[in-house]
């Protein structure tokens, strides 16, 4: 099979799809690989690592002139003039985006295989699972750095000064996203506050990971209560390809005290933070109520190099099932019948169709 990975082009994503040892695993199994010019440049990738490894380097066209296109992020609107029928495998969150990008899909008889919603024989996410840990680590991070005072925040440093504690942070989501900020705030030595929705989760987190954190079931009523002396708060809501709910509201930021920190990771699937906008790296933050927002969709761009490499060993060997069935990509792996978000014109993931309100375009992938 022919596989394209063109350069990503979101504002500051620097992570490439396949690396080199990657394309050069996959053209020794009998594929084509196909490179855009300086695709992995970000990533510490040159063109001659993918040269020597076998790959063709190509313009842009030429990457989505294929049969299977490999990315990170969604295809942006200056990309849809590629998009003819390939098979296309990357990162969509198609429920948390407008409508736009999935009536394009269907139009162009794409064939959507979405990263966020492949799962393993247990349910979970596993190519989901490395940029959420990178998510999650940076969540922390970016929330104390914007509570600096030269950022408009409160001047509170998260964190243990001569054995004393400093800073609250209040994380929504017991994932991994949760779970990852949780490690870093603890290790840091501040206040650190989980909500989740399974208190046998949470012990068991409690027990194992953070002992030092402090859980709680969320609800309205407590993480109101939690998050009205908060210095940081994280969303890190996931409903399995689904939008994320709103659970944090309008009157609960305006409870927070000025200069307080929000961090969305759920921002890429619509946010669960109900004044949350999607930002960008190059223009990270907003103020609203007094609070400064940090809502940037591709969070992990910020760190390419270990981003590209956690994503690409995780990915590599679903490319090579896709790539190896052809067409008939359907029978070879429950996990990728699962993943494949629109077919032949059709929405076959419910969650998506139910996000975007497009029932009506629906078709359970059962009956392909």
């Amino acid at each position: 099979m022919k596989i394209g990975v063109p350069k990503e082009i979101k504002v500051k994503e620097g992570r490439v799809a396949i690396t080199p040892d990657g394309a050069r695993y996959l053209i020794q199994k009998g594929h084509q690989v196909y490179v855009e010019l300086d695709a992995g440049s970000e990533s510490g990738f040159t063109n001659e690592q993918y040269e020597d490894a076998g790959v063709q380097i190509v313009s842009a066209a030429a990457a989505w002139a294929v049969d299977l296109v490999v990315k990170v992020k969604e295809p942006l609107e200056s990309e849809y003039k590629y998009l003819d029928g390939q098979i296309v495998f990357t990162y969509f969150h198609l429920a948390g985006m407008t409508s736009s990008l999935t009536q394009e899909l269907l139009k162009k008889g794409i064939t959507a295989i979405a990263y966020e919603t492949l799962e393993d024989e247990h349910g979970r996410l596993p190519l989901l699972a490395p940029m959420s840990a990178v998510a999650g680590n940076m969540a922390t991070l970016m929330g104390c750095y914007y509570l600096a005072k030269f950022n408009q925040g409160k001047g509170v440093q998260l964190g243990k000064v001569l054995g004393r504690r400093h800073g609250k942070i209040v994380i929504i989501g017991d994932g991994v996203v949760g779970q990852h900020a949780a490690q870093v705030a603890c290790g840091m030595g501040a206040y650190v506050f989980v909500g989740g929705i399974d208190s046998a989760t949470m012990q068991k987190i409690k027990t194992g990971l953070l002992p030092d954190a402090e859980f709680f079931l969320s609800s309205p009523e407590t993480i109101s209560e939690h998050i009205k002396d908060a210095d940081v708060v994280v969303g890190a809501v996931l409903i399995h390809g689904a939008k994320a709910p709103k659970i944090i509201t309008e009157d609960m930021i305006k409870s927070m005290a000025e200069g307080s920190v929000v961090v969305d990771v759920s921002i890429d699937q619509g946010g669960c933070i109900e004044t949350s906008r999607p930002t960008t790296h190059s223009d990270p933050v907003f103020i609203k109520h007094g609070v400064i927002h940090y809502c940037v969709a591709n969070m992990p761009g910020a760190y390419p190099r270990t981003s590209t490499i956690a994503l690409a060993d995780a990915t590599l060997p679903y490319i090579l099932k896709i790539a190896d069935a052809g067409k008939e990509f359907l029978l070879a792996d429950e996990s990728l019948i699962k993943a494949v978000n629109i077919c032949d014109g059709k929405i076959t993931c419910k969650a998506v169709a139910e996000g975007l309100g497009m029932l009506n375009n629906y078709q359970s992938i059962d009956k392909f």
